[in-house]
């Protein structure tokens, strides 16, 4: 049995590897699909999203949800505003690579974290303890300095957090899977993104056709590079804790940071260093916090279960 959990274990480790790591990599994609645009590419991506789930919910039959969802207009209205703010954050990502600020939009990941955390306190009304509103204020100090270095606002960067911070928000309400929720919301997506897609092609806009079988297969790859991703971070999900899982989502943001550095070459004055340099500091405290919180239930917990067990030499069942 114990063989059993380190194996799961391991198993979930290395799909939140992949999840996090594929996130991480995905500015080395988004350039494969020029000269295709950022809306094109991003109406491309809706589209064959869905086709893909689709595909692997009629494979494992996993339809029971959608009925319940269609049942359900409040549920209903909040996948459509999710499906709209994740097509700001997609879109605005898309651009934001092919437009050479890869940087600056793992800039936005990396403080989605302290964004979240603020909007607790705003909208839900959540208390934070002393690290945490520490973290908060380095957090917007950094955003500031790199207001002064950029010369304006970061505001791809704040743009991207806000968009996946009320994404976030918006799914712990609607409680759904998450390949039943990318389903759901392309679903939403579909008709408009098509519809676009077939007002270019009229127009003779549309790359899809124009620039060979390879590009066009590039395209429809896009759904892929959404789902699979997620399906491994589904698979990741119930096999590790959460504070595991909270420690990989930074392998993202700093695959993209390196991508944007070493890849794309793009410049890093000292006072975007310093900008980053504030933020790493904000969100090591926040982990450092958050995992001194998760551990102080277990050692509470671990002298009453002392208490209540048979001594310790003795087998489990006796």
């Amino acid at each position: 049995m114990a063989g059993t959990s380190e194996g799961e274990h391991r198993i979930g480790l290395l799909n939140g590897f992949a999840a996090y790591g594929m996130w991480g990599l995905v500015p080395l994609f988004w350039p494969l699909l020029k000269p295709a645009g950022a809306l094109e590419v991003l109406a491309h991506r809706m589209v064959w999203s869905l086709v893909f789930v689709a595909v692997a919910l009629l494979f494992v039959r996993r339809w029971a949800w959608a009925g319940e969802l269609l049942r359900q207009p409040r549920r209903l209205g909040l996948v459509a505003l999710a499906a709209g703010v994740i097509t700001v954050n997609w879109g605005v990502y898309i651009w934001a690579v092919n437009s050479g600020h890869v940087v600056e939009a793992s800039l936005g990941y990396f403080i989605n974290p302290l964004v979240t955390i603020a909007m607790g306190v705003l909208i839900l009304k959540e208390r934070l303890r002393r690290v945490q509103w520490a973290a908060v204020a380095i957090g917007f100090a950094a955003v500031l300095v790199l207001t002064i270095g950029y010369g304006r606002p970061p505001w791809i960067s704040l743009c991207l957090a806000f968009s996946f911070a009320v994404y976030g928000l918006v799914k712990k309400k609607v409680a759904l899977g998450g390949v039943e929720s990318l389903a759901a919301e392309t679903a939403v997506q579909f008709l408009p993104a098509l519809g676009y897609l077939l007002w270019l092609t009229a127009h003779g806009g549309s790359s899809f056709l124009g620039e060979g079988a390879g590009h066009a297969a590039l395209l429809a790859s896009t759904g892929v590079v959404t789902a699979l991703p997620l399906a491994c971070f589904g698979a990741a999900a119930i096999r590790v804790p959460l504070s595991t899982l909270g420690l990989l989502q930074y392998l993202a943001p700093i695959f993209q940071f390196l991508c944007g550095i070493l890849y794309f070459h793009e410049a890093m004055p000292p006072e975007r260093w310093a900008g980053f340099a504030l933020v790493w500091l904000a969100l090591i405290l926040l982990t450092g916090d958050a995992l001194r919180t998760a551990r102080r239930p277990r050692r509470l917990a671990v002298p009453a279960a002392r208490t209540a067990e048979t001594p310790a030499s003795a087998p489990a069942d006796a």
